[in-house]
Order: C-alpha cells, then structure tokens, then sequence
C-alpha cells in the first residue's frame, strides 16, 4: 500500500492501492473510534461503491448513516448544502463522530463544507472514486459550493483525516470524466512536474491502473508540496489554479454543460497561448500544451467571446481588488503568478484565443 503523509497543521495520509474500499472501516480505525458514520454519495456512485463501503465500515463496528444526492454540479449549492447539514442534526451526529465523502469533487467539496460547518468543525474522510477527484479535490482542504455568481464562492478550509484512494474505481469510469482527471494530472505536470507531463505525452496504451496510479501518485506529490508551503491558498499554492480562471468562466457560461476537465484543458491553452504572444514565457508552453490537447480528444473551442469570458472572469474569487490572479506557464514544469488588471482581461484573453 502506497502512503503519502500531507504535512499541514493536522498532517494526514493519502493511501492508495487496489481493493482499499474493503478495507474502509479498517483504515478509518487509524483516525477514529468506532463511531456514528455519515456516507455521503451521489447516484451514480451509490449503486457502485457504497454497500462495499458501509460493508467495510460496519465491521469495523461503525454505525453507519447513507445521504445520496442527485450527480452532476447542481448538487454542489446551498440547498443541498442544508439538506446536508439538516440529515447531521437529524440524526444526532456529535463533534466525536465522521463523514465520509465517496464521490467525485462535487461530493467531495460538499462534504468537505458540510464537516467544516457543522458544529463549528467535525472529521471527515475523502474516498474519491473519479480521476479528477483522486489527483486534485480530494487533497488540500479546500470545500466549497456555488453560488449563483460564481463557482465555489461560499466555502471553508477544512483538511481531511484521511484520504483513501482504490485505482479500481478508474475502470467504471466513462471516457469523459476520465480525461477531467488527465487534464488536472496534465496541469499539474506544467506547473512543478515535467517528468509527469512528459509520461502523459509519450505513454502509449500502458497498463491501466498502472497509469492511473502514476498519474494520481505523482500529481498528488505536486499538490501536497504546494500545499504544505501554503496550507490557506495566499501564495505559492495558488499556482495551483493553472487554468482556472479561464475554465471557471467557461463553466459558468455553459451552465456546467462543460466539464471542469475540458474547461481546464482550454484554460490552460488560453494561458499558454497568451504567455507566449506576450513573450512571458521562457519557452513555447503553447504548442505542447496544445499537443496534448489534440492526442487526448479535448475540445479545443470553448465556444465563447474574450469579451464573455472576461466578465464571467471578474466575478473569480480569485479576484482582489481590481486585479485577477492568473497563473502564467514559463516552461513546462515551472509557472508563475501574474496580477492582470480587470480591465486587461479582456486582452487577456484575445491574445490567448
């Protein structure tokens, strides 16, 4: 069994090897008592995973609770977010008892906000079960929901106890949300990883759970360093977000008809593109970026004006003040901030479309 130990104020460990969801209630025994167990899940994930997950946890003499929610972004807002806690305080759930998150991000974060918020801050246990779940939502403390105006602007910082991860959830994965992983695995080879991003580029049919577990070992390596430097997201963390400010607004324009995934892998286009026009970087990040982007099957086009990407930009919590954090690639495997001004995002974004 692979062990990464996130080293933040309360350290945790990222575990991960195949079979792990049998071994649920024996791995939560490293970080709780036998307690009350909320399991949180969406629809897609229930049928799947959880009997095998509250199997597990009820051996370990877990009192086990199950909420399902409909799958998609819309679970990840306010309604559901007190449907979430009203099920907490309905059953009686106490400070010395956990919650468990078996999903994607979307579960995850709402999960994450919900362990953050009730009774002022409770355990929780990430098991995420998508790609893009494994390598980047699952590690970092970062919960959220959204909002009607934007995309996770109502959150918490709220570190996991634990995070276990099973590869063998990668093979019920479809196509698509399979590549919303690849493309923050991708993301994080540009920012602090060029050997990763390189294996991504020239892997050609490995074995399957042998590129999963490569890609979720070493991005979340990545993560966890990032994240160790800068626990609350002031500084060097930030890199992180390689892309995001392009793939938010795409999302939110689209009404999240287009995944996070194929709105990153856009957005780092569109941030390569414009680095390299405005010779900010040292190097052409554009054309390999691209590369991937064709050899996996992205859409290339999100499909909106700079002038709409602009505004839907504005509203990022990445915002303050009058400026825009955006994270510029200077070769790959090295990024750096940029503060642009509000009213450049627009050239921005013309200059990387």
């Amino acid at each position: 069994m692979q062990r990464l130990t996130v080293k933040v104020a309360k350290p945790y460990d990222v575990v991960m090897e195949r079979g792990l969801l049998a071994r649920t209630g024996e791995l939560a025994l490293e970080v709780t008592a036998p307690c009350k167990v909320c399991v949180v899940t969406d629809e897609n994930t229930h049928g799947l995973f959880s009997e095998t997950v509250s199997g597990s946890l009820a051996s370990g003499d877990f009192d086990v609770y199950k909420i399902t929610f409909p799958a998609g972004e819309e679970t990840k807002d306010i309604a559901y977010f007190g449907k979430l806690l009203e099920f907490l305080a309905d059953n009686e759930f106490t400070r010395s008892d956990i919650m468990i998150a078996l999903g994607g991000g979307v579960i995850g974060d709402l999960t994450g906000f919900a362990a953050a918020s009730y009774l002022r801050g409770i355990k929780f246990i990430q098991i995420p079960t998508t790609l893009l779940a494994a390598v980047d939502a699952s590690v970092g403390g970062k919960t959220a929901i959204n909002l009607t105006a934007g995309k996770n602007l109502a959150g918490a910082f709220h570190q996991p106890s634990l995070v276990i991860y099973d590869p063998e959830t990668a093979e019920h994965l479809t196509h698509e949300i399979f590549l919303d992983g690849l493309a923050e695995a991708a993301k994080s080879g540009v920012i602090a990883d060029k050997d990763l991003f390189d294996y991504i580029m020239i892997s050609d049919d490995p074995p399957f759970s042998e590129f999963v577990t490569r890609l979720v070992d070493s991005s979340i390596r990545v993560k966890a360093s990032l994240v160790e430097q800068d626990e609350k997201d002031t500084g060097m963390r930030q890199l992180l977000n390689f892309g995001h400010t392009s793939a938010h607004a795409i999302e939110r324009l689209s009404n999240f008809d287009i995944t996070h995934g194929s709105a990153v892998a856009m957005g780092m286009l569109i941030a390569s593109k414009a680095a390299l026009v405005e010779k900010w970087s040292r190097t052409d990040c554009y054309t390999p970026i691209k590369t991937f982007l064709i050899k996996y099957g992205y859409r290339m086009d999100p499909g909106f004006s700079p002038e709409q990407l602009a505004a839907a930009a504005s509203i990022d919590k990445k915002r303050h003040g009058d400026v825009v954090s955006v994270v510029i690639p200077l070769e790959i495997g090295e990024c750096a901030l940029m503060d642009i001004p509000i009213d450049q995002l627009v050239d921005f974004f013309k200059a990387g479309m």
